[in-house]
C-alpha cells in the first residue's frame, strides 16, 4: 500500500500472535467501552496480541482518547490518517501496518461481538486462513436495510465471477498469508469485501446474531451505502458494460421494427403516419438509454482516470505505541 509516510526502522516487538484493527471515526462515545469488552475477552487467552487504532480523522476528541490509552493500557497502538479517507482506506492502512500472525478486523461501535474471537482464533489454529462472521440476524438495523443488504449480495454475486458470502461484513479474522496476499492488490478504487473474497485461500464460516450499537450513532447513510454497492459492483465486473451493450441493441431493434411497422401501415393501409405524442414519447425513451449507458461507460472511465493518477490511498499523519510515548517523556533531571 502507498503512503507517503515513511516508517521508521521497525524495533525488536516480539512476536505478535493477534493484531486487531479497529478502524475509528467519530466513536468517542463508544470507545472506552470497546476498549473494555475487549481487554475482557483477550486477558484470559494468554497471547502477545496488539490493538490497533486507525483514526480517520475523527474531530470529536477519539484520537485524543486514543492517545492517552497507549500509555495507560499498553499493547495499544494509534495511528492517525491525516483527514477522513473512508472506511475502506482506515482498514488497508490497518493491514498494512498490523503485526500479527493473525489480524482480526473489528467494528468500534460492538455490533459484532468480541466474545467471538476465541471462536475465531480456535478456527485459526485449526488450518483456515480465513475466518468469515455471517450474520444470522441483524438487530438494530431497518428492514428496509437489512432488505436492500441482501438484493446486494445477490445482484453482486449474479454480476462477478466469484462469490461474496451473504450477511458477512468487515468482521472476521485473516492469516498472515491472507494479509499478505491482499497487500498485492494495488487498486485505489478500493471495496474491501470484494477484495476479500477475490483472493480464496481455506476459509470457514461461523454464524452469529449481531448486535445493536453499544453507543453512538451510525456514520452511514443510504446514499453512501447505495454508492458503496455501485463501487462494488463497478470495481469487480465488467458485467454492466455488456448489460449496457444488450439494452442498446434491444432497443434499436425495437425502434427498427417499429419504423418498418409505420412505414407498412402507410404503404398497405394509408394510415397516416403518428404525430406527436408518440414522437416525443419515443425520443424520451431512447434519451433515457442513451444517458444510463453513458453514465455507466463514465463510471468505468472515472475508476481508471483514478487509478492512473496513482494516488495513495491514504496518508498517516502519526504512528503511536509505548516506544513512541516513552521516547517523548523528559528524563529527570
Amino acid at each position: 500500500m502507498t503512503s507517503i509516510y515513511q516508517q521508521p526502522p521497525e524495533k525488536n516487538h516480539g512476536s505478535v500472535e493477534l493484531s486487531i484493527v479497529v478502524p475509528v471515526y467519530n466513536e468517542r462515545e463508544v470507545l472506552p467501552i470497546c476498549m473494555q469488552r475487549l481487554r475482557q475477552v483477550l486477558k484470559p487467552l494468554q497471547l502477545h496480541y496488539e490493538l490497533l487504532f486507525i483514526d480517520d480523522g475523527s474531530d470529536d476528541g477519539s484520537a485524543e482518547w486514543l492517545l492517552e490509552q497507549v500509555v495507560e493500557q499498553g499493547r495499544v497502538r494509534v495511528v492517525r490518517l491525516s483527514r477522513n479517507f473512508g472506511k475502506e482506506a482506515a482498514m488497508s492502512a490497518g493491514l498494512d501496518l498490523a503485526r500479527g500472525e493473525a489480524v482480526l478486523l473489528f467494528d468500534a461501535d460492538l455490533q459484532d461481538p468480541p466474545e467471538l474471537i476465541p471462536d475465531m482464533l480456535e478456527q485459526w489454529q485449526k488450518g483456515a486462513d480465513v475466518v468469515l462472521m455471517q450474520r444470522r440476524s441483524r438487530a438494530g438495523d431497518s428492514a428496509l436495510k437489512r432488505f436492500t443488504a441482501n438484493l446486494f449480495y445477490r445482484i453482486f454475486q449474479r454480476l462477478t465471477a466469484f462469490e461474496i458470502p451473504a450477511d458477512v461484513g468487515d468482521f472476521r479474522l485473516m492469516s498472515r498469508c491472507a494479509v499478505d496476499a491482499l497487500k498485492q492488490l494495488p487498486e485505489r478504487n478500493r471495496f474491501m469485501k470484494g477484495m476479500f473474497a477475490w483472493i480464496g485461500l481455506p476459509t470457514v464460516i461461523l454464524r452469529y446474531d449481531r448486535a445493536p450499537r453499544a453507543a453512538g450513532a451510525t456514520k452511514w447513510n443510504y446514499l453512501e451505502l447505495v454508492q458503496l454497492a455501485l463501487e462494488g459492483i463497478t470495481s469487480f465486473s465488467t458485467r454492466p458494460l455488456q448489460l449496457a451493450i444488450h439494452l442498446g441493441l434491444i432497443t434499436a431493434l425495437c425502434g427498427g421494427s417499429y419504423g418498418v411497422w409505420i412505414v407498412y401501415k402507410e404503404l398497405v393501409y394509408g394510415d397516416p403516419v403518428q404525430g406527436y405524442p408518440s414522437l416525443i414519447a419515443i425520443i424520451t425513451f431512447l434519451g433515457g438509454v442513451q444517458l444510463l449507458t453513458i453514465g455507466i461507460i463514465g463510471e468505468y472511465v472515472g475508476k481508471t482516470y483514478i487509478e492512473s493518477k496513482q494516488r495513495p490511498v491514504y496518508i498517516i499523519r502519526e504512528i503511536s505505541d509505548l516506544d513512541t510515548a516513552a521516547s517523548e517523556i523528559p528524563l529527570a533531571e
